[in-house]
């Protein structure tokens, strides 16, 4: 069973490669993937990888399928690219990936221990902190977190920077501090907009999120989970509102939707938990 599992996904993958190597051909592919290259294909493999993580909070398996397939034929397009200009293949990419799996699991591949989670996360530290220094003479946490950042969403960026240097020791004495800082850039934001400068504002604007991501940290809570559970909190109701009015928003007063918004707020947390009841959460 195992062999011709093997078999069939060596196969389909076989497949695939033929399809994206023809969508690739010079004369009979697709003008649109024979003009792609890797810097402008950025937007679409930044766009998947969200597209797998909706799929993987709403729960939907087909759609993770599909989205998964999306992700994965951004990685493969990369591969087909560099093989036409003979830069690298899609043999180095999984030998590279499965070398370095392998080296930062002593605890799987060779004789370390790590008993707990905490362990596992210092062995992959040292291991990624061992291989940095390697790669460069000047191996500082701020330049690796530059370099890490770049890719990464600005929310998932910040707690980044907020959890290495907290781990380098910049960090506060208690979260009651962090409190103290959060309604400092509050009140430093609000005078940024009384003076009406944009510019200003939005810098203290940054500030504000980030202290209040490092308020998540401190009580380990994910802000980009939060903040992608609101976005879906906020279309649900809003999508409550606009059927209920048949669409039609415009000249109708604040309290009536006041009113909707709460009547959605209502109906939609009933609904949720009736549901949470029946599936035993």
């Amino acid at each position: 069973m195992k062999k011709k599992l093997e078999t069939n996904l060596f196969e389909a993958i076989s497949k695939l490669l033929k399809v994206i190597a023809k969508l690739r051909d010079p004369i009979n592919g697709c003008p649109w993937d024979i003009k792609q290259n890797h810097e402008s294909l950025i937007p679409f493999v930044i766009e998947e990888a969200h597209e797998v993580a909706d799929a993987i909070r709403f729960g939907d398996k087909d759609n993770l399928i599909e989205e998964l397939g999306d992700l994965l034929l951004q990685v493969l397009l990369h591969a087909q690219i560099a093989s036409e200009a003979k830069t690298f293949y899609l043999k180095d990419i999984v030998e590279k990936l499965t070398k370095k799996l392998i080296r930062r699991h002593p605890h799987v591949f060779n004789n370390e221990i790590a008993n707990t989670m905490e362990d596992v996360n210092k062995i992959w530290e040292a291991a990624k902190a061992k291989e940095n220094k390697r790669k460069s003479t000047v191996n500082t946490l701020s330049k690796r977190l530059k370099l890490k950042t770049r890719s990464q969403s600005v929310l998932t960026g910040a707690m980044n920077i907020s959890k290495k240097t907290a781990s380098a020791g910049f960090e506060w004495n208690s979260v009651n501090e962090v409190w103290d800082k959060f309604d400092e850039e509050v009140q430093e934001f609000k005078e940024a907009l009384n003076n009406k400068s944009k510019i200003h504002a939005q810098e203290e604007l940054g500030d504000v999120i980030f202290t209040l991501t490092n308020i998540a940290r401190w009580y380990s809570i994910n802000p980009e989970e939060g903040l992608a559970s609101t976005n879906k909190k906020f279309l649900e109701r809003f999508s409550y509102i606009e059927e209920s009015l048949n669409g039609e928003l415009s000249n109708r007063s604040l309290k009536e939707l006041k009113y909707l918004w709460e009547k959605a707020k209502k109906e939609i947390d009933n609904t949720l938990e009736e549901e949470e009841n029946k599936n035993g959460f």
